[in-house]
């Protein structure tokens, strides 16, 4: 009896898989594996949500409100800037409206491990640029530029590692593309950035017909549950994203909390200095264990990428932050089975972790 059959590249995907919460006997951890906000969310946001609504109506369908709030906070036309479930579901719309077989959809070899999914979900092909010691390197993505790619995806900062490509090297990356190809820059962890370097992206889209940029609701504002992104890029962009974007795809719940987070900018600045704060101690205790062969990549975003290459190993890491009660991330999957991303979580947080692994090498806690 026959059944129904998917595509050939839907039939290859593997899902996504997200952080763990639990421990392998089930126990339940403090998560430092999926990069959420340690200070939760805004005090606005948290009252907007406790007003309630009306369940029985649709949302906004274009999100109005909200986009002009993200449009007066970053000096942007509200007119150029769709709001999404995150900023994934946009993403994926970028890809879908201009790749599919025989296309190529190019992002460096350590990137968000969503991009490949993006790609094969339309029957593209992703293809991994080389890394510079595991940064993205603008020399290799454009080295790896074919008449083939469409879309180039870059996460800046980086997820897993954390590097950061300044705006010179980004609008260096754009200039050496061929302008039918898509350069998306996400920036889902933007917030974490000096302040000095968040608007140099929003003016390279402005400036230009095959940019987008992304941001997300879920990190710095703390409001991973309520699945609110956008993007801001040219008139013919914002057009490709809106035909492909689902209906009503923002709730009345997560449009009424970002615009109230937007209010509360000192939300947001303090997450960035504590973030900031925990991860220069976090890396510096670090830099300590070199000895035992521990480092870590520098990080501009809300997790160090940490690298076991001496006598622990990543999997005795892991297991004995489990035993401590956090579930950070490994990485296998990646080409990374020698790291662990480690979410910056809160003070308290930081101190068990590494004295946790001062321990785990025979050191002091």
């Amino acid at each position: 009896m026959s059944t129904p059959q998917p595509k050939p590249w839907i039939a290859q995907i593997h899902a996504y898989v997200p952080g763990k919460s639990k421990s392998a006997s089930g126990k339940p951890l403090t998560k430092l594996s999926a990069n959420e906000n340690p200070l939760g969310s805004s005090p606005a946001a948290l009252a907007a949500l406790a007003e309630g609504h009306v369940a029985a109506d649709y949302p906004d369908p274009d999100a109005r409100a909200l986009r002009e709030k993200i449009a007066e906070v970053h000096g942007l036309d509200p007119d150029r800037i769709v709001c999404g479930t995150g900023s994934g579901e946009l993403l994926h719309c970028a890809v879908q409206a201009l790749a599919g077989p025989g296309d190529e959809v190019l992002a460096s070899r350590y990137s968000f491990s969503l991009y490949p999914l993006l790609a094969q979900k339309v029957g593209a092909t992703p293809v991994l640029a080389a890394d510079d010691n595991y940064a993205a390197s603008v020399d290799n993505l454009l080295a790896a530029v074919t008449e083939r790619t469409k879309v180039v995806l870059l996460d800046n900062p980086n997820n897993p590692v954390g590097t950061f490509l300044p705006p010179s090297e980004v609008v260096r990356l754009h200039a050496g593309l061929p302008s039918d190809v898509l350069l998306v820059v996400d920036e889902a962890y933007g917030e974490y950035v000096d302040p000095a370097f968040q608007s140099a992206a929003f003016e390279l889209a402005a400036a230009h017909e095959n940019v987008l940029v992304s941001r997300t609701f879920s990190k710095a504002y703390g409001l991973a549950s309520e699945r609110v992104g956008w993007v801001t890029g040219a008139p013919n962009l914002i057009d490709l994203v809106n035909r492909l974007r689902g209906a009503f795809n923002v709730s009345v719940s997560g449009q009424k909390a970002a615009l109230a987070a937007l209010g509360d900018q000192a939300f947001v600045t303090a997450s960035r200095e504590h973030n900031a704060k925990e991860r220069t101690r976090f890396a510096e205790a670090i830099a300590m264990l070199g000895n035992h062969g521990i480092s870590a990549c520098p990080s501009e975003a809300n997790f160090l990428l940490v690298h076991f290459e001496g006598s622990v190993s990543a999997a005795q890491a892991l297991e004995a932050l489990s035993d401590a009660g956090y579930a950070v991330r490994h990485l296998p999957s990646q080409g990374l089975p020698n790291s662990l991303r480690i979410t910056i979580g809160t003070a308290e947080a930081t101190t068990d972790v590494i004295a946790t692994l001062r321990r785990l090498c025979g050191e002091a806690a």
